[in-house]
C-alpha cells in the first residue's frame, strides 16, 4: 500500500513591481525644545552685556583711597563733588547699589523665592517664549500675549507692592544709594580725569538694554 503524500502549503507570489513603502515619520520642532535654545542664548547675551557694564569700572582701590577722601566745605561743594563722581564712578556706584540689594535679598529667603518666581514667569510666559508658540492655555480657556502680559504686570505689582518685597527692595536701594551719596560727597575729584570718552560705557549700557528686546522678538 503506498503512503500518503503530504498535504501542500499554499504560496503567494507577490508581482515583481511591487515595492514596500515606509511613510517618513512626521518631524517637528515643538516650542519645548526650542525654550532651552532660547534660555542659553538669553542668558549668554545678557552675561555678555553685563561683563561689557563692568569691563567700565574704575579701579576699586582709587574708589576707597582714604587719603582723597576729606568733609566738603559746603552744600553746593558737596553737590558739586557728588556730580563729577558720580560721572567717574558710576559703573562701581551701580555694582555698589547691586550689591546692596543681592546682600538684603539673601538675608531675607521668601523675598528671594518670590522674586525668583516671578523673573521665571517672566522668562518662561512671555519673554522666552517663541513668536509661533501657541496661545498660553489655562484654567480652560486661551490668553493672548496681551492678556499673557497684563497678568504678569498685575503680578509684579501685587509681589512688589503689597507685600514685604517691595519694602525690601526700596530700603536696600536707598541704602545703596546713601553709600554712593556719602562717597560721592567726600570724594575730591580733583585727581580725576573726567574728560576721558566714555563711548565705550555708553555702549555698554545700550548694550545691556537692548538685548531684552532681541531676545523677545521685538516684542517688548
Amino acid at each position: 500500500m503506498a503512503a500518503a503524500s503530504p498535504p501542500l502549503l499554499p504560496t503567494t507570489v507577490l508581482p515583481a513591481n511591487t515595492t514596500a513603502t515606509v511613510s517618513p515619520a512626521p518631524t517637528s520642532v515643538s516650542s519645548a525644545d526650542a525654550n532651552p535654545a532660547a534660555t542659553r542664548a538669553f542668558l549668554a547675551r545678557l552675561l555678555d552685556s553685563v561683563k561689557r557694564a563692568l569691563s567700565g569700572a574704575r579701579p576699586w582701590p582709587e574708589l576707597i583711597d582714604r587719603s582723597a577722601l576729606s568733609r566738603p566745605e559746603s552744600l553746593s561743594d558737596s553737590g558739586a563733588r557728588l556730580r563729577k563722581n558720580l560721572a567717574y564712578f558710576r559703573v562701581n556706584y551701580a555694582a555698589i547699589v547691586a550689591l546692596s540689594l543681592a546682600a538684603s535679598l539673601l538675608a531675607h529667603p521668601f523675598s528671594l523665592a518670590a522674586l525668583l518666581a516671578l523673573l521665571a514667569a517672566w522668562c518662561f510666559l512671555y519673554l522666552l517664549r517663541p513668536s509661533d508658540a501657541p496661545p498660553l492655555a489655562a484654567f480652560g480657556r486661551t490668553f493672548s500675549d496681551r492678556e499673557t502680559l497684563g497678568g504678569l504686570i498685575v503680578a509684579s505689582a501685587f509681589v512688589v507692592f503689597l507685600t514685604s518685597v517691595g519694602s525690601l527692595i526700596f530700603s536696600a536701594l536707598a541704602l545703596g544709594a546713601a553709600i554712593v551719596c556719602a562717597h560721592g560727597a567726600f570724594r575730591i575729584p580733583e585727581d580725576l580725569f573726567l574728560d576721558e570718552p566714555d563711548q565705550a560705557n555708553g555702549a555698554a549700557s545700550v548694550n545691556l538694554l537692548s538685548f531684552i528686546t532681541s531676545a523677545t522678538g521685538g516684542r517688548v
